[in-house]
Order: C-alpha cells, then sequence, then structure tokens
C-alpha cells in the first residue's frame, strides 16, 4: 500500500481497510446534514455510488483514497470510469472540518488525477453543486473549466449542478 505523507501530517491511502467504504457514506451523510441541512436523500446517492464501487471497480481504472490525519479518517474521493471511453468521473471528494484547512482537498484531487493520466484516461469530468465554493476553488485552481449548470432540487433544497471538465 502506497501512502504519502506532507508536512501537515495529512497520509493519503488507498481506501482499502474494513470501514473506509462505510466512512465515506457516514461522513457525507453527517458533513452535509450539518453544513448544508442536507436530508438522506444525498446520503443515498453517496452509497450508491461507494456501493457500485464495491461491487464492480476495476483496479487498472479505478480507484477510491482516504485521507488521515493522526490516523484519523479527514477526507476520501473516488475515480471511476465515466460514460464514454477515455473519461474518468472524479467523485464524492469530501474534506471533514478536522481536515480542513490542511490542503486535504488538493492533495485529494491530485492523487486522482495522477490515477487518472497513469490510467490512460484523456479527461476527467465532475459533478457538483454551486454552494460547494471550497471544493470549486480547488477545481479551478487544477485548470478544470465549468461546461454546464443547472437548477435542480435535491437533498431537500433548490441548488444548482455544475459540470466540470479537465483535459488531461
Amino acid at each position: 500500500m502506497v501512502q504519502q505523507v506532507d508536512h501537515a501530517g495529512v497520509v493519503v491511502r488507498q481506501a482499502d481497510k474494513p470501514g473506509d467504504l462505510g466512512w465515506m457514506v457516514m461522513a457525507h451523510g453527517e458533513a452535509y446534514d450539518e453544513q448544508f441541512g442536507w436530508n438522506t436523500e444525498f446520503e443515498a446517492l453517496v452509497a450508491r455510488i461507494v456501493a457500485d464501487y464495491a461491487a464492480q471497480h476495476d483496479p487498472a481504472g479505478e480507484a477510491a483514497w482516504i485521507a488521515e490525519v493522526d490516523g484519523r479518517r479527514v477526507g476520501c474521493i473516488c475515480c471511476v470510469a465515466g460514460d464514454e471511453p477515455g473519461v474518468a468521473r472524479l467523485r464524492i471528494l469530501l474534506v471533514t472540518p478536522d481536515g480542513r484547512g490542511l490542503g486535504v482537498g488538493g492533495r485529494l484531487v491530485e492523487e486522482c488525477l495522477r490515477f487518472a493520466r497513469g490510467a490512460g484516461y484523456r479527461r476527467v469530468g465532475l459533478w457538483t453543486n454551486d454552494v460547494l465554493v471550497s471544493a470549486r476553488k480547488i477545481y479551478q485552481g487544477l485548470g478544470f473549466r465549468l461546461v454546464g449548470e443547472e437548477r435542480h432540487h435535491s437533498f431537500g433544497h433548490d441548488l444548482t449542478g455544475q459540470n466540470w471538465v479537465l483535459d488531461l
């Protein structure tokens, strides 16, 4: 198992320990309820993404990571195959309040992009919502470009969904 430790004590590792996948679902549900008041519809979406990954991911083209600080999980991300050949999807980036301000989000996205390049993807896409300002700043800083927006009612709120892409 490859781990990378930075000066802030952040460890980014493969999400391959018992409890990692369940933590991804639980942490998303709790964090998005606390920060945005999103209901369990969002947690169910994350659960489907994680279950699909767990049941059928191809390790050559899909991976998931956990970020830890002092042995505590503080973040996660997945890279999965997209609907088009050569296109990956960045999924379920999360940094918990304990991990914020340490560069965890950027480290996770960079790991996802490094993997996508190594797996031979030519593009990475993602879907997010405009209220997720910190995540959007990371994506913009790494060169993602906004390619579409759409208003929707999900997770108990009126939101604006966004599609972003990065050519690798």
